[in-house]
C-alpha cells in the first residue's frame, strides 16, 4: 500500500521521541537538513536533551546507513522493527536554498523554524499525490506554518496518554457519605497490624491500584489488590493518619497524609506527587526521607536532583564542586529545611546537621542517568520538564534497595516543546497505574499562605 501521507519532523520531535521514526506506521517522513543541523550543534552540549540528540542520530543512522548516492534524497525505506508491520520511507531534504526563492520565509542562523516550514511548503507544492504534514511540538510554529500557508500542522501525540489533563487521576476518591452503608458483604482479614477488607468491585468501579479511597465519614483505605470478584482494600486509620509526625512535620490535609502514608510505606518503590506550587510536595517528601534516612535507618543517603533544562545545561559554568555548582538550583530544598527548623533555637545548626546526618547529597541529573543507585532514596523535582524518554531513563537507574519520589507541578512547564499532557511526569502517572509498586498523589489546596493560595488560583 502507498502512502499517503508524507510528515516533515521538527527537530524537537526527534529530542522528544528519539525512536518516533517508527511509529508513524506505512506514512513517509521527511527530515529536513535544518533539522540534522540542530541535532548535530545539540549532541556534542551539556544540556539535558543531548543524550536524546544522540539516540535520533543514532536512529536516523540506522535506516540510512547502508543508502546509495542520490537515494536519501528519494527516500528509503524502514524497516519494521518487528518485521510485522510496513512501514513507510525516510528522506532526507536539503531545504538550505529554499529561503532564497519567492514566496518562502527569511532565513538565518537563528530563524530555524523557517527552514523547516520552507521545507514542508515546499513538498506541499511539488508532492500533489501527497498530504504533508507537518508535526511539531512548538505550539508557535505551528502558528507560524499555518500563516505561512501549510494545510495541516500536527503535534507529535503518540506518548499521549490523555487528552485533557482534566482526566489525570488524583491518587485518592471520595465517596459521598458513610462508605460503609454501600457495602452489603465484605470479607476482614488481620494480617499482622494491618485489617485489609474484600468487597465487591461494584462499589468501586474504575479504581486502579495503590488508590486511596475515604468518605465523608472516618473511612481511608488503599487499593491493594484487583481481581474479578473483589477488591481488597487496606484499611487505615484516619485519625492516626492526621496526627503522624515525620521529623516534626504532620500533614495539614489528608491528601498530605497519604502522600506521606505512600512514601513511608516500603511496599512501594516509587511515589508520584504533584501538585501546585506551595502544596507542600517537597516537604512532605524532605521530611518523609529525613525520617526514614535518620531514625528509621531504612536507607542510607538522600539523593536530591531538579530536572529542569537549566540545571543540566548551565551547570558547568558554575565554579566548584558538583554538589557546590548544584546548590543555586536546589535552594528549594534548603528553604524546606530552614522551615522545618525555624522554631529551634539554632535552626542553621540544625539544618547542616540535617543534611550531615541524613547524608545528602545534590546530584545533577546526569549523575542520576549514568548510575545505578542502591539503598537511597532518590528525590526528583521539577519533574514536569522532562519528556516520558528522559523519566523512563532515570527510573532504570533506581537499583536495589532505593525509592523513587518524583515530584512536580504540571502548571510550571519550562520546556519549548512539552504540555501537561506531554510530560513524562503525565505519562508516567498513567502508565504506572496498574503497578503494585507504584502510588501517585496530587496534593490539591495551597498551603504556603493566603498571598499564595490567592496567586495561584486567580493569575
Amino acid at each position: 500500500m502507498a502512502a499517503s501521507r508524507l510528515y516533515v519532523l521538527d527537530t524537537n520531535v526527534l529530542l522528544h521521541d528519539p525512536h518516533c521514526l517508527y511509529h508513524f506506521e506505512e506514512q513517509d517522513i521527511c527530515i529536513p537538513m535544518t533539522v540534522l543541523e540542530e541535532l548535530d550543534n545539540i549532541k556534542d552540549r551539556q544540556k539535558m536533551i543531548a543524550k536524546e540528540a544522540r539516540a535520533a542520530i543514532h536512529a536516523i543512522d540506522d535506516i540510512v546507513r547502508d543508502a546509495k548516492v542520490g537515494q536519501i534524497t528519494k527516500g528509503i525505506p524502514i524497516p519494521s522493527a518487528s518485521g510485522k508491520m510496513k512501514l513507510g520511507k525516510l528522506m532526507v531534504f536539503p531545504d538550505h536554498e529554499l529561503a532564497f526563492r519567492k514566496g518562502y520565509l527569511p532565513n538565518g542562523n537563528e530563524i530555524h523554524d523557517n527552514s523547516i516550514i520552507n521545507c514542508a511548503l515546499h513538498l506541499q507544492t511539488t508532492l500533489s499525490n501527497l498530504e504533508v504534514v507537518l508535526v511539531t511540538k512548538d505550539i508557535n510554529m505551528r502558528l507560524k506554518a499555518y500563516g505561512a500557508g501549510l494545510n495541516i500542522v500536527e503535534d507529535y501525540r503518540k506518548d499521549q496518554l490523555i487528552t485533557d489533563i482534566s482526566m489525570l487521576p488524583e491518587g485518592h476518591r471520595r465517596i459521598e457519605g458513610d462508605f460503609w452503608t454501600t457495602v452489603e458483604n465484605v470479607q476482614t482479614q488481620r494480617s499482622g497490624h494491618e485489617v485489609y477488607h474484600k468487597v465487591s468491585p461494584d462499589l468501586l468501579p474504575s479504581v486502579y491500584m495503590n488508590e486511596y479511597i475515604y468518605d465523608d465519614h472516618d473511612f481511608a483505605a488503599r487499593v491493594v489488590s484487583i481481581e474479578e470478584d473483589a477488591i481488597t482494600l487496606l484499611d487505615l486509620n484516619r485519625e492516626k493518619l492526621m496526627t503522624h509526625s515525620c521529623w516534626g512535620v504532620s500533614p495539614l490535609n489528608l491528601a498530605q497524609a497519604f502522600a506521606m502514608h505512600s512514601i513511608l510505606d516500603p511496599s512501594l518503590d516509587m511515589c508520584i506527587i504533584n501538585g501546585a506550587a506551595g502544596s507542600g510536595k517537597t516537604l512532605v517528601a524532605l521530611a518523609c526521607s529525613l525520617e526514614m534516612v535518620i531514625e528509621q535507618k531504612r536507607f542510607n543517603k538522600i539523593v536530591v536532583t531538579r530536572s529542569t533544562p537549566p540545571v543540566a545545561e548551565d551547570i558547568g559554568f558554575l565554579p566548584g564542586t558538583e554538589e557546590e555548582k548544584m546548590t543555586p538550583w536546589l535552594s528549594a530544598i534548603h528553604d524546606n529545611l530552614e522551615a522545618m527548623h525555624e522554631g529551634d533555637d539554632q535552626p542553621q545548626s540544625s539544618v547542616r546537621y540535617a543534611i550531615e546526618k541524613g547524608n545528602i547529597q545534590f546530584k545533577s541529573l546526569n549523575f542520576i542517568r549514568g548510575r545505578s543507585i542502591q539503598d537511597a532514596i532518590v528525590l526528583i523535582d521539577e519533574a514536569q520538564n522532562l519528556t516520558p524518554s528522559q523519566l523512563k531513563t532515570i527510573l532504570t537507574r533506581c537499583g536495589k534497595g532505593s525509592k523513587l519520589v518524583v515530584l512536580g507541578n504540571l502548571a510550571q512547564i519550562d520546556s519549548n516543546y512539552l504540555t501537561a499532557v506531554t510530560s513524562g511526569l503525565t505519562y508516567v502517572v498513567e502508565r504506572f497505574k496498574p503497578f503494585i509498586g507504584s502510588a501517585n498523589i496530587h496534593l490539591n489546596g495551597v498551603v504556603r499562605s493566603r498571598l499564595a493560595e490567592y496567586a495561584e488560583e486567580n493569575l
